[in-house]
């Protein structure tokens, strides 16, 4: 995989290609890391520029074989420590929620894209929203905080509790409660 090429090839695009479309054989493994914070890495050192870790970004998704970077031609495996992108801001208007990525992606908080609680390499369950491709993306500190602020306590089956917002008709979990504790009120750090 040329970044290079794919900069030139990409240059002034905007919009995400059509990934799903695309099906090429697995290339093999690249040295590429998405830490749990969503940073870049190749070969142990973060990305110099952001605009290679914007432009891969256009060209992740995940397979049955895990994270890939794909074109028409290749497919390359890479290492995403948690989730590969991170909710950095949320806008509420027209009585919905929007989620915006570091890399702009924008998600509407509804019953396509709801909020779901995963565990994390450590252990903790925490938010995470559906964005694209299979890709989720976590919720960063202060937008998890401002979620919070605004959510309610809600009867659920089988007695349990959740902590939800409201967004585009439907409440979305952002944490439980489990016996005397609320499960999944750990933001994740963040970026």
């Amino acid at each position: 995989m040329n970044i290079d090429r794919l900069l030139d090839y990409r240059q002034g695009a905007s919009s995400i290609p059509p990934l799903d479309d695309w099906q090429p054989a697995l290339s093999g493994d690249m040295d590429i890391r998405i830490d749990a914070q969503g940073g870049w890495w190749h070969e142990g050192v973060p990305f110099a520029r952001a605009s290679v870790a914007r432009l891969l970004s256009t060209l992740l998704r995940h397979d049955a074989e895990g994270y890939c970077l794909v074109t028409p031609i290749e497919r390359w495996r890479i290492q995403v420590d948690d989730r590969p992108l991170v909710a950095v801001e949320a806008d509420f208007r027209d009585d919905a929620w929007w989620l915006t990525t570091q890399f702009d992606d924008i998600v509407r908080l509804d019953a396509e894209h709801s909020l779901t609680l995963s565990e994390t390499p450590q252990g903790d369950h925490v938010p995470e929203i559906a964005v694209r491709f299979g890709l989720a993306a976590r919720l960063h500190r202060h937008v998890y905080y401002q979620l919070a602020d605004v959510a309610e306590l809600r009867d659920e089956r089988a007695g349990r509790q959740a902590l939800s917002v409201y967004s585009a008709g439907h409440w979305h979990p952002i944490g439980y409660l489990e016996g005397h504790e609320l499960d999944g009120l750990s933001p994740s750090e963040g970026s």
